[in-house]
């Protein structure tokens, strides 16, 4: 697949949609696309079907669904211009397939942004450093390779949980909601998107390291955008009451940044 099936005019077409929309105040959060209205994806498809950029603009549905989450908690004034942004990143013919693999890495275990840096013990860094390696020669491994590292992130976590519990310690119990974020991302397996879906809401806030279970579904592009919600998650369960949106916002914003630095480097 290449990037706008490897025309100049289907990029401008496109830009020149959603920049219309801008103009027109008609970039809205919280709705796909309603009376000329809509978010991200739907002022650029006049739709809500994230596979459609595959057909129409030769853009992975992983990466829709990513610009899609970065956009609804991004400030609202940067996400008005991040339709235009997204698109006017992406070289004509270039193939996508690796930004999701280096961005799921860099989720993982960046220095600075990662959840890596909330792993609580080696068996979670361990677990996390794992499917950050996979992502490396993600073509070269099994289902049940992913199966199996998505256990350990659950087991590493569930085994942190229960200890945090029985210490009643009210800052390292958030653990005990990572392991029922990997239930979600096990129900990907069992096409159970009701189940998921009520597993991630009634935890994300608290997800810190769930992400690197999520990640190892990439092949649901849902699942890559619970990684990113988890990414940033970690980061407002870790700060201060009143700094809590401040730090998703902020993360969002990087994640934003990171997706365009993947996007403009791919050639």
């Amino acid at each position: 697949m290449l990037a706008f099936h490897g025309k100049q005019e289907i990029k401008d077409f496109y830009i020149s949609r959603v920049n219309a929309h801008r103009l027109a105040d008609e970039i809205v959060k919280g709705v796909y696309w309603e009376k000329g209205k809509g978010c991200a994806v739907g002022c650029t498809l006049h739709s809500s079907k994230h596979s459609a950029y595959e057909i129409e603009l030769g853009i992975p549905t992983i990466l829709a669904r990513l610009e899609d989450g970065i956009f609804e908690c991004l400030p609202l004034n940067q996400a008005k211009l991040w339709p235009e942004k997204f698109l006017e990143a992406i070289n004509i013919g270039s193939d996508l397939s690796e930004i999701w693999p280096k961005f799921a890495r860099w989720l993982l275990i960046d220095e600075e942004f990662s959840v890596i840096q909330y792993a609580k013990n080696d068996d979670q860094k361990k677990s996390i450093q794992t499917i950050a390696d996979y992502y490396l020669i993600h073509k070269e491994i099994t289902e049940q390779q992913w199966r199996d590292a998505a256990y350990a992130a659950y087991a590493a976590y569930a085994a942190y949980a229960t200890y945090a519990a029985d210490d009643a310690d009210a800052d390292d119990a958030a653990y005990a909601a990572a392991a029922y974020a990997a239930d979600a991302a096990y129900a990907a397996y069992a096409d159970d998107a009701a189940y998921a879906a009520a597993a991630y809401a009634a935890d994300a806030a608290y997800a810190a390291a769930a992400a690197a279970t999520y990640a190892t579904y990439a092949a649901a592009a849902t699942y890559a955008t619970y990684a990113a919600y988890a990414a940033y998650a970690a980061y407002a369960a870790y700060a201060a009451a009143d700094d809590a949106d401040d730090a998703v916002e902020n993360h969002r914003i990087v994640q934003a940044d990171k997706l365009l630095e993947l996007l403009k480097e791919c050639k």
